[in-house]
């Protein structure tokens, strides 16, 4: 199983006014979001931007939080 897949996320619309779309945001990372389109664009998006900030905390040595429960994760 992939690591990133042990990180609950949560999706929430984006209004007009914000762009439209939805943004996902990784609830064991502050700052750590994306957006997209749609639900599943917004979550590939999501994936990177997790990605990334997993590889930024191994370079600068930094602790990286055990995922919480797969249970608390949401959508839509």
């Amino acid at each position: 199983m992939d690591i990133l897949d042990d990180y609950p996320y949560e999706i929430r619309p984006l209004t007009p006014d914000e762009g439209g779309g939805f943004l996902i945001t990784y609830t064991d990372f502050w700052g750590c979001f994306s957006d997209g389109e749609t639900i599943e664009e917004a979550i590939v998006n999501g994936r990177d931007a997790l990605a990334a900030t997993l590889e930024v905390m191994r370079v600068e040595n930094l602790p990286v939080p055990a995922p919480h429960s797969r249970q608390n994760r949401k959508a839509g």
